[in-house]
C-alpha cells in the first residue's frame, strides 16, 4: 500500500468521484471508503499487482476503483440498477474491472464469469452478511483472504453492535475460516466493523 505521510493513496487516474490528487496519486479517503478506514484503523491486507478480487456490493465503484489501481482484476458485483450505471462508467475507464449485475446471495448466477480469486471483499449490508461471505468463499483460493465489512445495524437492530460482531466472528470461524483481524471502523464509519479472515 502506498502512503504519503499519513495519507493513503492509490496509483491510478483521478476523476472518478472528484477525489483529491496528491503526488500524482489518488487520495483514498477513509470517510468515503470502509476499506480505506480499515487501513487507517487496523492493518488489513496488502493489495498487490497479481491479485484477483471478487468484490460484493460494488455500489457506484468508489472503493472498487481504488482496489483496481492496485490489483490485476476486480470482479465487481452489484444488484441495484442506479449504482450499476456509475459502476459501468468507472469500468469503462479501468479495463481490469469486470462489472457484474447480480445478487450476491446467489453466487451461482455469476459462477461462470468468475475465476478463483485471492481476495473476497464483502460489503453487502444485509441481515445475512456472514452467510453471503461464506457462500461466496467457494471462489476463494486456499490461503486467500476474506474481508467482511460488517454493518451491525443491518444484521439486527435489536442487538448491541458488539453482540452482532461476536456472533459474526463465531459464524465465520464455524465455517472454517481463520479470523486474522477484527476492528471497529470508528471514527470513520459508525457501528461498522471490519473482519479479515484467511481460507486455510
Amino acid at each position: 500500500m502506498r502512503w504519503i505521510g499519513e495519507v493513503l493513496v492509490s496509483p491510478g487516474e483521478g476523476g472518478v468521484y472528484n477525489e483529491r490528487m496528491l503526488g500524482g496519486a489518488r487520495v483514498w479517503d477513509p470517510f468515503r471508503s470502509k476499506l480505506s478506514a480499515l487501513y487507517h484503523a487496523g492493518t488489513g491486507i496488502e493489495l498487490v499487482k497479481d491479485m484477483r478480487v471478487l468484490y460484493l456490493g460494488a455500489a457506484n465503484g468508489t472503493t472498487v476503483s481504488h482496489v483496481a489501481d492496485y490489483t490485476e482484476s476486480v470482479y465487481a458485483v452489484e444488484f441495484a440498477p442506479r449504482p450499476m450505471q456509475d459502476l459501468l462508467e468507472v469500468a469503462r475507464r479501468r479495463e481490469n474491472i469486470v462489472p457484474i449485475m447480480a445478487d450476491a446471495t446467489r453466487p451461482e448466477q455469476y459462477a461462470p464469469l468468475v475465476e478463483a480469486v485471492d481476495l473476497l471483499y464483502q460489503d453487502v449490508a444485509q441481515p445475512d452478511q456472514a452467510a453471503i461471505a461464506i457462500r461466496n468463499s467457494v471462489f476463494l483460493k486456499k490461503g486467500g483472504h476474506l474481508i467482511l465489512m460488517l454493518k451491525t445495524r443491518s444484521v439486527d437492530v435489536r442487538k448491541e453492535p458488539a453482540e452482532v460482531f461476536r456472533d459474526t466472528l463465531d459464524l465465520l470461524s464455524a465455517a472454517g475460516l481463520t479470523v486474522q483481524e477484527s476492528v471497529w471502523l470508528e471514527p470513520y464509519h459508525h457501528d461498522h466493523a471490519a473482519i479479515v479472515c484467511r481460507k486455510p
